[in-house]
């Protein structure tokens, strides 16, 4: 990487705003090589004039053709990226669209190089406003030429990839050789199947040359709390007319997330979401661009936090945002509601220094309204019964720990289904005697979210006691039937695009530390007892999931978890066999997202590493 005085000056920025620490981690992730280089990746996906042809001979024969309004406000663009722009919008294999450009720019350069554009190609639309009215008056006049049925969001200085309209239609169900293909991609992407009002793309980076591609922003599909913690939507961005209409177009207010004030207005109004996942939108990078220097624009950070706040306070949702180190990057906490009862269910054997631990770890939470049951089973040590006659005494009249027992063969699913038949509380959590609880308001934090009438499920980030993480999330399919995120990672690091740092929706957690209320619990008929050691958890979150609730992955929540200390290793023949069936059991009971593909998950990441590197 060439060192310039540009860069050298960025990079003391950063170390002023990050702290020497901080900025060294930060430096540290961005400087870790590719172990896919993009660059490569994205020359053999991008597609060939082949596939080209064969999507302009496909879209030729649609019954239906939308007109598509490509809206782009101008100021002060280069010539050479205007041009370039231009270019990218004619090279598209849908043609049935409109290019309006609406121009804040003093003088005449600009309008002599779209007229000059114009008279070639009618398409292309042009106002040249009196005054420069900002990036959301000046969209807004864009808006204003528009007459498509679809609309789509262009920067007056980035590029879109020939595929683009095309994609975006198939996906939302225009092109009727792919409609069939649709799916919901509200709060439940197993419901049934409907066009889209809100399409968008997956995207990169290109430097002012066009020379490299880099960084690329592979998304998952629609994902309401990654969407609240940072602009993830971003670029390529379109939406059936009647949604901008019902939106009411981009808010001044905003300047500077702008158009993340309008994501949530368009995407809250939409019947269904879906993802494109193409690199179909290339975002330019100059010396000027915020995605290039951040701390040139601090103000449209602030203004993402309002954003943020105006859509909850829309839902009718109280949460509190503030900003995070890291730019365009923020946090909702959710207060608890009144003060419920909760239950914390722990299956233990034996280790009991183990359990002292976990139980030390819960004594220093915040929240006060809870009860602890320990589920015995199997336990043979003295010790370990002379410990719960201790916690009989200690407990006295006000019953914060109780001991039940489960009698019979370890089955985790059947314990805690036993356990939570027994416990007093509105909301349940579930949690392995071996993990040791590190942030003192993590039922605060469970609760708040668990509260949400939209959510099910809430995990939290567990790391080993090496300080590597060990869970910030699962994908489903992921080693074959599904996987933890961030394994082995260093607990300091944030990871790709800061996702084991932030709050947002997996399609699971794991059950090591997991809240959930009794009556999702119920209604969905608890664990599934034949599941009794591998993937319980994970069948548990499809079922909830399936039920139309999201769930959620928590970072606030910390802890270490000294993993199955007390149940050993899975190699005996037995527990093979055992292990066998419980992935028969997911194969054959949740066949469609191990073929489709994890929602939350893009498909152009590897299924056998967790680090979300590319799919060679």
């Amino acid at each position: 990487m060439k060192i310039t005085p540009y860069k050298i000056k960025k990079g003391l920025l950063y170390l002023k705003h990050y702290g020497f620490r901080e900025f060294l981690i930060r430096l540290g992730e961005r400087m870790e090589p590719e172990e896919v280089p993009y660059g490569e990746w994205y020359e053999a996906h991008k597609i060939t004039p082949e596939q080209a042809q064969r999507q302009r001979e496909d879209a030729a024969r649609w019954k239906e053709r939308p007109l598509f309004s490509i809206c782009v406000p101008l100021y002060r663009t280069p010539e050479a990226f205007l041009r370039r722009l231009i270019e990218s919008v004619q090279a598209q294999t849908y043609d049935n669209w409109e290019l309006c450009l609406a121009d804040g720019s003093e003088g005449e350069e600009t309008e002599r190089l779209v007229e000059s554009c114009r008279a070639e190609d009618k398409r292309i639309y042009y106002h040249h406003l009196t005054e420069n009215l900002g990036i959301a008056e000046n969209t807004n006049a864009a808006f204003s030429l528009a007459k498509g049925e679809w609309i789509g969001l262009l920067d007056h200085d980035d590029i879109l990839a020939p595929d683009a309209l095309y994609e975006v239609l198939a996906a939302a169900g225009e092109g009727p050789a792919r409609a069939s293909l649709v799916k919901d991609y509200g709060s439940n992407p197993w419901m049934k199947l409907k066009k889209a009002q809100v399409v968008y793309t997956d995207e990169d980076k290109v430097d002012e040359e066009e020379k490299e591609h880099f960084q690329p922003h592979f998304k998952p599909d629609y994902n309401e709390d990654l969407l609240r913690s940072n602009n993830y939507i971003t670029h390529f961005f379109a939406v059936k007319r009647e949604i901008v209409e019902k939106a009411g177009g981009f808010s001044k207010d905003y300047e500077g997330a702008q158009d993340y004030d309008f994501i949530f207005r368009c995407t809250a109004r939409a019947e269904s979401v879906a993802h494109v996942p193409r690199v179909l939108y290339h975002w330019r990078i100059s010396r000027a661009s915020t995605a290039d220097n951040p701390i040139s624009k601090e103000y449209a950070f602030e203004a993402g936090k309002k954003a943020i706040e105006a859509h909850l306070e829309r839902l009718g949702e109280t949460g509190t945002v503030s900003r995070r180190a890291d730019f365009g990057f923020y946090r909702v906490r959710y207060p608890v509601q009144g003060s419920p009862r909760v239950s914390i269910l722990i299956p233990n054997k034996d280790q009991v220094e183990i359990l002292k631990t976990c139980l030390a770890s819960i004594a220093r939470s915040a929240y006060s309204n809870y009860e602890i049951i320990i589920i015995e089973n199997n336990s043979t040590e003295p010790d370990t019964f002379a410990f719960y006659e201790e916690l009989k005494r200690e407990s006295g009249n006000g019953q914060r720990v109780r001991i039940i027992t489960y009698e019979g063969d370890f089955n985790y699913s059947a314990i805690n289904n036993f356990g939570a038949a027994q416990a007093e509380g509105e909301y349940l959590v579930l949690l392995n005697n071996d993990v040791e609880l590190l942030t003192e308001d993590w039922l605060e934090e469970m609760l708040g979210n668990c509260q949400r009438p939209e959510v099910g499920i809430v995990g939290a980030r567990l790391q080993y006691p090496d300080k590597t993480i060990q869970h910030a999330g699962i994908v489903v399919g992921m080693g074959g039937i599904a996987g933890n995120l961030f394994v082995g990672m260093k607990a300091e690091r944030s990871g790709y695009l800061h996702k084991a740092s932030i709050q947002l929706d997996y399609s699971a957690v794991t059950a090591a530390c997991m809240m959930v209320s009794r009556e999702i619990y119920e209604k969905v008929g608890g664990f599934t007892e034949k599941l009794s050691v591998a993937f319980n958890d994970v069948d548990f979150c499809l079922k909830v999931r399936e039920a139309g609730y999201l769930v959620v992955y928590n970072p606030e929540v910390r802890a270490i978890h000294h993993e199955s200390k007390s149940r050993g290793t899975e190699d005996s023949p037995v527990k093979k066999k055992r292990f066998e069936g419980e992935i028969l059991y997911m194969q054959k009971h949740w066949p469609r997202i191990l073929k489709e593909g994890d929602p939350y998950y893009n498909p152009n990441l590897s299924l056998s590493k967790s680090n979300y590197s590319l799919k060679p």
